[in-house]
């Protein structure tokens, strides 16, 4: 009799083998397919210089140090807006200012950022994560309006910046205010703190920190997005009584070691717990240094600070770390803005991007140092407040200033003191931030071409986004 042919024609002592090679292929595909952590640590006025290797400060932050050798340090990173509430919705949101309708720093009982507009919590649930925030909230109090409302499974901290207190006198102008309104510590949506003592804000950094490590060891099976934005180094400056004088540098460089302490913390947590290969870790701050405040601000190298469209407010120290995808102890000086980080994060985690429009765009070829990697915008604005006072360039060269006052400090302050401002003035002008990256000199006569498309587009900024 004549044997059919087989259809199959594996040999069969071969199957075996080749079912196993099938089934760690699947189970490769599957870990590869494992979206990574995200770990965004997001400072409170802390200035672009006041971590080594930015910059030179009189104290050693080794922690920062590490996780910029283990990723990447950027330095052209802005936020559009140099002010509290504007930068953090425009983080979480990837949505200008303008768009939201959050601008400045928002104030208590005030409603803060609509729910039609997503926020990387809620976008990256769809992709199953577990999410956390610990620290420092100020984008809505209100019920609609708080993180466990917008996509954070759990939450802890204030929901606004710390010198919105009644105890605190040396801010007196604002006092009267914030007696009808006590300074109060949430967590998981109630209030556990009614009334926010000295001795209770000392505890705001380390419980940051503990909660952040806590949540990892609970959740280090799923994929997590874990948002620290501490409420340091905004004044009132505290720390815990360890790190009292530790730094020989007064008490502004004292909360900072304790905050380069908490952050090597949590990346220890992160390695411990067998997570830090697949893990995006993200430092930067949401605007320059509250100059007025003296020894108790940060530094920057930049002209003026926060409160100013000038990049000594809006342009932020940043380090990446993503092992294995970007190149670890890199310096960068690819120009993108933080309504960018959003996109790009949908982009590596496969999450859906908000169904509102959004602003930001996926700036992953920058980030990870691609060749001829261009910056997919024309521009960028900048706002103070409700006005647009600046337009950047998209590839980071060039920013024209419209016409404005600004606030610039004459006095600074002493020892937790506010200073004293004086107003100044901004003809139109151009400045060529890769030969002067302090803004000082006016090249508009000298580059009309220039300032002319900045003006276009600014104009075309306005007639999509502001409306009288």
């Amino acid at each position: 009799m004549t044997r059919l042919a087989s259809n199959n024609p594996i040999p069969r002592f071969l199957s075996p083998f080749l079912l196993l090679l099938g089934m760690l292929f699947y189970a490769a595909a599957a870990f590869a397919g494992v979206p990574p952590n995200i770990v965004i640590i997001f400072l409170d006025d802390s200035g672009w210089s006041d971590f080594h290797p930015f910059g030179n400060p009189p104290y050693a932050t080794p922690n920062v140090e590490r996780l910029a050798a283990e990723g990447c340090r950027y330095n052209s990173f802005f936020v559009p807006q140099a002010v509290c509430s504007a930068s953090r919705a425009a983080l979480l949101t990837g949505c200008y200012p303008e768009r939201t309708s959050i601008f400045g720093a928002l104030r208590p009982e005030e409603r803060g950022l609509d729910p039609k507009f997503a926020t990387m919590a809620e976008v990256l649930k769809k992709r199953g994560y577990k999410t956390a925030l610990f620290g420092k909230w100020h984008i809505g109090d209100q019920p609609e309006t708080r993180p466990q409302a917008r996509g954070f499974d759990e939450s802890a901290g204030l929901m606004y910046s710390n010198d919105m207190w009644d105890m605190w006198g040396a801010n007196p102008a604002l006092r009267p205010e914030w007696k009808q309104y006590p300074l109060q510590y949430w967590e998981n949506g109630v209030v556990t703190c009614n009334r926010l003592t000295s001795e209770f804000q000392k505890t705001l950094t380390s419980r940051s920190a503990a909660q952040s490590i806590d949540f990892i060891q609970r959740h280090k099976a799923a994929p997590f997005l874990l948002y620290v934005p501490f409420s340091m180094p905004h004044v009132p400056l505290f720390c815990s009584d360890a790190f009292k004088g530790k730094s020989g540098a007064g008490l502004y460089g004292d909360v900072i070691l304790e905050l380069d302490d908490s952050i090597g913390k949590i990346m220890a947590s992160l390695k411990s717990n067998g997570l830090e290969e697949n893990t995006i870790v993200i430092m930067s701050s949401d605007n320059g240094p509250w100059a007025a405040y003296g020894n108790h601000a940060g530094r920057t190298p930049f002209r003026e600070a926060k409160a100013t469209s000038f990049d000594g407010g809006t342009q932020s120290a940043l380090i990446i770390k993503y092992p294995g995808k970007i190149k670890a102890g890199t310096s960068s000086d690819a120009m993108f803005c933080s309504v960018d980080l959003l996109p790009t994060l949908c982009q590596l985690t496969g999450a859906p991007l908000p169904e509102n429009k959004i602003d930001g765009k996926d700036v992953w070829p920058l980030i990870s140092g691609q060749p001829e990697a261009k910056n997919p915008h024309a521009y960028y604005p900048v706002t103070l407040f409700k006005n647009l006072e600046a337009v950047m360039s998209g590839d980071g060269r060039w920013k024209l200033h419209f016409p404005h006052d600004y606030d610039h400090v004459a006095v600074a302050g002493m020892d937790g003191a506010k200073g004293k401002y004086e107003k100044r003035s901004i003809e139109m002008s151009l400045f060529d931030l890769k030969n002067d990256p302090r803004e000082t000199t006016n090249v508009i006569s000298q580059h009309p071409e220039v300032a002319d498309l900045l003006k276009r587009l600014a104009k075309e900024h306005k007639k999509n986004f502001f409306h009288d």
